[in-house]
């Protein structure tokens, strides 16, 4: 849905339809991202396990990553795609490059979308992975279904590593990550966290995750060893 400043009503973007596994359709979105470049929505379609791209104002939707276990995604400011999959534990990247011509995918069960002559930005590689990728675990290279992620503008990668009730961050090369928030087993204390998921950072490093079971916002100061509710929260050290 989408709603202008001044509607008292939203209005649909992208699908519309019954949930399902057709190019017009989605099942289970996850995450959604709007790509100001090309006026478009990069939608996480779970279910599905493909992320789709879908115009703001009209026209058909495209998939341009298949097979893969989508839950969150963000990008970066030269327009690469970060994905995380959540049953491979592992946080991918995927390149930008302009093509021209028709475009067809030959992963899982779909394909593009036919483009235009004109030049196309389209992803053509299979993805890198960034952070996780080395099985399912709670080692510092590795992620326990991972859900949401974040870059900044060094390209370090955070992502809610849920089941391991942490935030990890991966400076970019890294083969393995850093606890910068939790990582004191599940609970409600300061120090802890209870299966976070979405996640964004300032300028000064502070991490602001979304503390799923504990029902509260925290507030993590770069290098600090515990964190701060900002909003809600009911627990007895809180």
């Amino acid at each position: 849905m989408a709603s202008e400043s001044d509607a008292n009503d939203g209005r649909v973007v992208a699908s519309g339809n019954e949930r399902g596994y057709g190019s017009h359709q989605l099942s289970l979105p996850g995450d959604v991202i709007v790509d100001k470049e090309h006026d478009s929505l990069i939608i996480c379609d779970c279910e599905n396990n493909r992320v789709v791209q879908s115009p703001r104002r009209s026209g058909p939707s495209e998939v341009i990553i298949s097979n893969i276990s989508c839950w969150g995604l963000t990008m970066n400011e030269s327009g690469s795609l970060y994905v995380v999959d959540v049953k491979k534990h592992e946080v991918r990247k995927y390149r930008r490059e302009v093509r021209s011509g028709t475009i067809i995918s030959r992963g899982y069960r779909y394909s593009f979308y036919p483009f235009s002559d004109s030049p196309s930005y389209v992803f053509v590689d299979q993805g890198t992975a960034v952070a996780g990728g080395n099985g399912i675990g709670n080692r510092l290279d590795q992620l326990n279904h991972p859900s949401y992620v974040f870059v900044d503008q060094n390209h370090s990668v955070y992502v809610s590593d849920t089941k391991n009730h942490r935030v990890m961050k991966w400076e970019e090369g890294a083969k393995h990550g850093i606890v910068v928030a939790g990582g004191q087993g599940q609970g409600n204390n300061l120090t802890q966290l209870s299966e976070p998921q979405g996640i964004v950072v300032d300028q000064l490093g502070t991490i602001y995750v979304a503390d799923y079971y504990n029902s509260r916002i925290m507030r993590w100061p770069k290098g600090a060893t515990q964190g701060s509710v900002i909003v809600g929260g009911s627990g007895p050290n809180e």
